[in-house]
């Protein structure tokens, strides 16, 4: 009926946004969550405990932003809880996956172990310090133009916006209402038969 009615575009919701993001299920550990050698925590988080999700092993619903990796949001009863990566102080600008993946190859190839999340995290930001500048060669080029369009990158929020309504003039009365006729499915589904 799409075809024949049309559809209503709606604009997403800050929540809404967050349940389109990809999804990892994790354990809330005592020092927080952990995904790709990254630890995220928040004092709000659950830690220790099982999630209620049956099927999941007593594993949380996590997801995350692949151009964004400072924050993970958690889906709890409750709600929703926002848990920064625990090293983003030392990282001088947002990063993504991919970009997270070069800095991990880097470290490496520098002989520093690249599962030590500290070692990587020094990597990431000489990266994105360096991305600014122009890097040496293609590889690292490939990455940091991709890291400043991703940062350039707006994300919806949710917001509610009050609009101001116009003052009625004095003495008018309420401005007349026509209703719109309503829409039957089966007389219109006549009609294209």
């Amino acid at each position: 009926m799409v075809a024949v009615s049309g559809y209503l575009p709606l604009t997403l919701s800050g929540t809404d946004y967050l349940e389109l993001l990809p999804v990892h299920w994790r354990h809330v550990n005592e020092y927080g969550i952990t995904i790709d050698h990254r630890t995220y925590d928040d004092d709000a988080l659950p830690h220790s405990e099982r999630s209620t999700v049956a099927e999941q092993g007593g594993r949380w619903e996590v997801h995350y932003d692949p151009y964004d990796l400072s924050h993970v949001y958690v889906r709890t009863p409750a709600g929703w809880i926002t848990a920064a990566w625990t090293h983003l102080p030392m990282v001088s600008a947002p990063f993504a996956d991919f970009t997270w993946r070069h800095a991990r190859r880097m470290a490496a190839a520098r002989g520093l172990p690249d599962d030590n999340e500290t070692e990587v995290a020094r990597v990431l930001d000489e990266l994105l310090t360096r991305a600014g500048n122009g890097p040496p060669n293609k590889a690292t080029a490939r990455v940091a133009a991709r890291t400043r369009a991703a940062r350039r990158r707006v994300l919806p929020e949710a917001q509610v916006i009050d609009l101001p309504t116009p003052a009625p003039a004095p003495g008018a009365g309420p401005a007349p209402v026509e209703p719109f006729g309503l829409f039957d499915v089966d007389a219109e589904a006549e009609r294209w038969l």
